[in-house]
């Protein structure tokens, strides 16, 4: 399940709880509480879903092997068979589709949308005919996904439209989630290059992840400053500020750090992204 990454399904849905407080807090307190439940539950079972899509494609697709640098996976540890790991995919996938009735029947047909798109995406990123992670592609769906489609999507349901500020804080989240998988992929560049595994990274080189890295997380700040010079929200939504000296700490880390210990570089960032949409949640909601 990889539960570290599991930050990068639940921010996007608190950071748009905080939006929902922000502009409609009334509704939210009446009928958005437990779709909000329910999105987080949906959000977490797609990211499930997802690692475990990647571990089965990734080991048959040869780019999990005996010198894998990247935390543990099962099927190339041979704790669980391919056939094991589908069925377990099929079992995730069928809970997110309980869950997605559940929202439907609140919020009616967008979300059937909003789920099967999530779905889709979360096998396609390293299955099917044209693995999405494996063409340079997989940087803009995680932004699309775990960005937009989730703090929109979340929003939606929680409160029924889909308010401005959503847009606005959906661009930090989805560029920490972004960044999460630019170290993943920049540590394993050399390896993905062999089987023919073109990501971003490799396509780019390693100083263009390096520098794409960088902007993703001085994106993630940029945001809500905006938004206070703009009269958009108030100074609380500067509480994201506080988590900056991490943001700093890890550009340059990811910079000169590589091998192995880019797995602990690989973590902090994920706790850069869940501390930053706390920060950032509360400061939208107070």
């Amino acid at each position: 399940m990889r539960l570290k990454t599991l930050t990068a399904a639940a921010t996007p849905v608190l950071v748009a709880t905080g939006v929902s407080v922000a502009v409609g807090k009334t509704a939210w307190l009446q009928e958005g509480a437990w779709p909000g439940l329910a999105a987080l539950m949906g959000a977490l079972l797609l990211q499930i879903a997802s690692n475990f899509a990647n571990d089965v494609f990734d080991f048959e697709a040869g780019a999990d092997t005996d010198d894998r640098l990247g935390p543990p996976r099962a099927a190339q540890l041979g704790l669980l068979t391919p056939q094991q790991l589908r069925r377990g995919l099929i079992a995730v996938l069928g809970a997110a589709l309980i869950v997605g009735c559940y929202l439907a029947t609140v919020r009616g047909w967008p979300i059937i949308a909003i789920g099967l798109a999530s779905m889709l995406a979360a096998v396609a990123y390293t299955g099917g005919p044209y693995p999405l992670g494996y063409h340079g592609l997989g940087d803009i769906f995680v932004m699309l996904f775990f960005g937009f489609v989730a703090v929109l999507g979340t929003a939606y349901v929680e409160l029924g439209y889909v308010p401005e500020l959503a847009y606005f804080a959906a661009i930090p989240v989805g560029a920490l989630s972004t960044a999460i998988l630019v170290v993943n992929n920049l540590r394993d560049r050399e390896s993905d290059a062999r089987v023919g595994k073109r990501t971003l990274a490799v396509r780019l080189g390693e100083r263009g992840a390096v520098l794409e890295y960088a902007a993703l997380v001085l994106l993630a700040y940029a945001v809500p400053l905006g938004l206070v010079v703009s009269s958009r929200v108030s100074l609380w939504s500067l509480l994201p500020l506080f988590s900056l000296p991490l943001g700093v700490y890890l550009v340059r880390q990811v910079a000169s750090v590589r091998g192995k210990a880019m797995n602990a570089l690989l973590a902090r960032t994920a706790q850069l992204l869940a501390l930053y949409g706390l920060l950032f949640a509360v400061g939208l909601a107070l």
